[in-house]
């Protein structure tokens, strides 16, 4: 039967070299083919920081990148090093997980902590988004063990409270919003005979 098959295909040349590069396709598949990596948080490669390890990548040593911390996220700042390194106007955060500043402006002494006590929801809000903002612009290279990661790389009770108050604040602001776009309409007008004066579109 194959030897017929092969008589065959002999008498047509199209079909014979169809037929030798399938089987040369096959026959040079990749044994370990290569993975397609996306970008998603979950499949990138990730460290595990300790404080004290977080805290040699501050930006005074030229030969290690610059990290920073975020909600326990770490991202590879170096190349925003102008900013970020020595002398720059953000060094403050570099090396550390300084969270609470981002919102605070408290640059100094216990300014820069993780710690998000006592902030409203919506300023928990405003942290998340410079997270976002991070994992957009910047390279995320792990998390750091503590407060918002457990030693496994975990989230912790407080990164999950974190989420669910951000998430309050969203919902707020939205509420606002909308009993914002009820209230009817106001403009000014001022001249300088007749001082100000302020009136409703109704």
């Amino acid at each position: 039967m194959a030897t017929v098959i092969i008589k065959r295909l002999a008498k047509s040349p199209f079909v014979l070299i169809t037929v030798l590069v399938t089987l040369a396709a096959f026959s040079f598949t990749p044994r370990f083919p290569f993975k397609s990596f996306s970008n998603s948080r979950q499949q990138q490669v990730q460290r595990l920081f300790t404080a004290e390890e977080l805290a040699l990548y501050n930006g005074t040593d030229d030969t290690l990148p610059i990290l920073l911390g975020i909600l326990g996220s770490v991202f590879d700042v170096t190349k925003g090093k102008s900013h970020y390194g020595v002398g720059g106007g953000y060094h403050h955060f570099s090396g550390r997980d300084a969270s609470r500043a981002f919102v605070s402006g408290n640059f100094t002494g216990d300014g820069l902590t993780d710690s998000l006590r006592d902030l409203s929801s919506t300023e928990v809000k405003s942290i998340v988004e410079w997270r976002e903002f991070y994992f957009r612009s910047y390279t995320f290279v792990g998390k750091l063990v503590g407060r918002y990661y457990d030693s496994e790389g975990n989230p912790t009770k407080s990164l999950k409270g974190v989420e669910a108050k951000a998430a309050r604040g969203t919902q707020l602001l939205e509420k606002q919003k909308k009993e914002e776009a009820k209230q009817p309409g106001c403009n000014s007008r001022w001249s300088q005979g007749e001082g100000g004066e302020v009136y409703s579109h109704d």
